[in-house]
């Protein structure tokens, strides 16, 4: 396989690690990725598994998730996982599922919301960059001809240019997802 594919495989794998990343931003609206990587300690604590492992997560409307676990007998463990985890979210044993009521985002914390997806999405371009180091530092190693090292070294360039403005573009994306009320 040669470099520039490689680099692209690279890349297109830290835009991923980005977008699980930026899943877990809250935005207003009810997700499943608000919840489903929570590590509860199920069965007194026996086994460490995430709430996706361990429940179905639905979103029966905007506002609420709904978690129906496959065992019955871990209910509370799970609730109180949700509640440990401190991400602002009040879980309620309703029967045999745990009702989540996500409350509308302030103004304040629509902006902390904000700032911190902006720190994630610098995150994910400076793992872009280093993917784009190690590609030139790789092409500098083979003693290729001037011209075939520039033109390689031009295609990563653009390849690192295309996928810092798809970072931009999910920035954007969920910036507007985060503003609205």
């Amino acid at each position: 396989m040669d470099l520039v594919n490689e680099t692209r495989q690279k890349m297109a794998k830290a835009i991923e690690v980005l977008q699980t990343d930026l899943s877990t931003v809250r935005t207003g609206k009810a997700s499943p990725a608000l919840v489903e990587n929570i590590v509860i300690g199920a069965y007194g604590g026996s086994a460490k598994m995430k709430i996706l492992e361990l429940a179905t997560i639905n979103v029966s409307d905007p506002h609420t998730l709904t978690i129906t676990p496959f065992d019955q007998s871990i209910i509370g463990e799970i609730q109180k996982g949700i509640e440990t985890a401190n991400i602002g979210l009040a879980p309620a044993i309703n029967g045999e599922l745990i009702r989540i009521s996500i409350p509308p985002l302030s103004e304040e914390r629509r902006q902390e919301l904000i700032k911190m997806m902006h720190q994630k999405l610098e995150n994910g371009k400076v793992m872009i960059r280093q993917v784009r180091h190690d590609a030139m530092t790789e092409i500098k190693k083979q003693n290729l001809p001037e011209d075939e090292t520039a033109r390689l070294e031009k295609e990563v360039q653009k390849l690192t240019d295309d996928m810092t403005s798809e970072i931009d573009a999910m920035g954007m994306k969920k910036e507007e997802e985060l503003k609205q009320i």
